[in-house]
């Protein structure tokens, strides 16, 4: 064994203080078989053992959730399985080690490749913290191999329907070649346009129903029928349904069934970033498609439209839980928009802090002293001076978190609240915060949050409670899970594929991370 472990103690430890020990094979093999003693874990003479077998078989099966067969070293595995060699046989034993801790890795948390890449951009992905001694340790207790294997990755539905939907997509198949379909103008219902026999084509193919029956003797034809479907589809790529194939539904029928196939393993790769059991009661967050989801009890209770962050302010991707509601909350202007916005106003207009109800105070100590706003030369102070102030709203009609705030402690700061901007849920595309996520239904989700453990709340309790004016915590007990994602593909309540457009142009650098060398 020792031929096949190059790797000193030394540099394991210096490694190890670097990077995650997975990320080398050489040095995650030396710990692994240091500890083994240098014995074979999975062959013995006879040549592979039944483990072994169930090993393989999983690494073979990689493409199922998304990953390549390639990255566990399948074929070089299967090349040697029969070389009863005692060579051969101590190379194959570290290749099933290492490739099996590798794939136990990725496929419960995710590959740590995009956060290697990126580590700002792809935060959650992978696991630093996994210890491939300690998963051996406990693999070589467990007596059903089979049983842990199939429970690595999320079972959730979300998941679990995007791995239905890969099996869909790869098993399409399309006469003739996939070409981009040039659009200089919309085409309408009624409309007759040569076009439309290949869009027939595609919306047949991609609705899973073969061949398209025709309901007219003209295939190019804009019919009634078609304008359904069109408007179908329209939904399901978070398009406006109006039934038109103008530009952007031009753009999602011109994406190919591979382009899809690439997408939809993106999106398993975030599921496994996220915790795999996401609680019995939820609140899930999906900043692609601008809507907010609850469950309860596995049921899709509800959901809402919701504001997420512009591009320059991205809303981060993380679960964390709820721990209170604040009504008619205070907002604490963050500095950097106390800096960036709010100075420059001021420059214009010293009475423009008492007009939004926003107090001044010297600093963000606890012993600071409140300022008259209307004195202060504001072309004298500097935005770093401006930052070191304290600027607090009062609760109040005029309050930009609006009249309830969800409290999920974080390292981002980061929370759900209300909003004063109600004509901006009505557009179909909604990136507007600062990083914060607005909620269009405050109260009804108030209501989902505080309704457990005997406690009866409804709409109208919650806004009794906010009609009163005053500020008022109230603590979520037990705490609820609040998963924000970003998905591009998602299933619905009836395993419907869904896509959204790619607000903050994620997927392709996200591919690139995972699937290219």
């Amino acid at each position: 064994m020792t031929d096949h472990i190059q790797c000193h103690p030394v540099e394991m430890l210096s490694f190890e203080k670097q990077q995650p020990i997975i990320i080398k094979k050489s040095v995650c093999l030396a710990a692994i078989y240091q500890k083994s003693g240098a014995e074979p874990l999975w062959v013995s003479k006879e040549g592979p053992g039944e483990r072994a077998e169930i090993i393989l078989k999983y690494l073979e099966k990689a493409g199922k959730e998304g990953l390549n067969p390639a990255d566990y070293q399948v074929k070089k595995i299967k090349e040697q399985w029969t070389d009863l060699s005692l060579t051969s046989l101590a190379e194959l034993d570290t290749l099933l080690t290492y490739n099996m801790v590798k794939y136990i890795h990725d496929v419960s948390y995710g590959q740590i490749k995009p956060y290697m890449v990126n580590p700002e951009l792809f935060a959650e992905a992978g696991e630093r913290g996994f210890n491939p001694l300690k998963m051996l340790a406990a693999i070589q207790k467990m007596e059903d191999l089979e049983a842990f294997f199939q429970s690595l990755p999320p079972q959730h539905h979300q998941y679990q329907g995007l791995k239905k939907a890969l099996v869909q997509y790869n098993g399409m198949t399309y006469n003739g070649q996939w070409r981009k379909i040039i659009l200089k103008k919309s085409i309408r219902p009624g409309d007759e346009d040569e076009r439309i026999i290949e869009i027939r084509k595609r919306i047949a193919l991609l609705e899973n129903a073969g061949v398209e029956r025709l309901t007219t003797a003209n295939r190019s034809l804009f019919d009634d029928n078609l304008t359904k479907k069109v408007i179908r589809f329209q939904l399901n790529h978070g398009l406006d349904p109006d039934g038109i194939i103008g530009r952007k539904t031009m753009r999602e029928l011109n994406k190919s069934p591979q382009e899809r196939l690439d997408q939809i393993k993106v999106n398993m790769a975030r599921w496994r970033w996220h915790d795999h059991t996401l609680g019995d009661k939820y609140i899930l967050v999906n900043i692609a498609n601008y809507r907010l989801f609850t469950y309860e009890a596995g049921e899709l209770k509800f959901s809402m439209p919701v504001i997420v962050g512009k591009r320059r302010h991205q809303t981060p991707v993380f679960s964390g839980k709820i721990k209170y509601l604040e009504f008619n909350p205070y907002w604490n202007v963050p500095p950097s928009i106390a800096k960036d916005e709010q100075l420059p106003k001021l420059r214009k207009n010293a009475d423009y802090l008492v007009s939004k109800n926003i107090r001044l105070f010297s600093n963000w100590q606890e012993d600071s002293v409140e300022i008259d706003s209307t004195v202060i030369d504001w072309h004298a102070v500097t935005p770093s001076q401006m930052a070191g102030f304290k600027l607090r709203q009062d609760p109040g009609p005029d309050n930009e978190l609006g009249r309830v705030k969800f409290v999920f402690p974080n390292q981002y700061a980061v929370y759900l609240h209300d909003t004063l901007s109600k004509k901006l849920f009505s557009r179909q595309t909604r990136p507007f915060s600062h990083g914060c996520i607005r909620v269009s239904e405050p109260a009804k989700l108030a209501a989902f949050l505080l309704n457990q453990k005997g406690n009866t709340w409804d709409r109208e309790r919650v806004s009794h409670l906010i009609n009163l004016g005053k500020r008022k915590v109230l603590q979520i007990r037990p705490t609820i899970p609040v998963h924000i994602t970003y998905q591009t593909v998602w299933v619905d309540k009836d395993g419907q594929i869904n896509f959204n457009a790619d607000v903050y142009g994620r997927d392709e650098t996200l591919y690139h991370a995972l699937f290219m060398k």
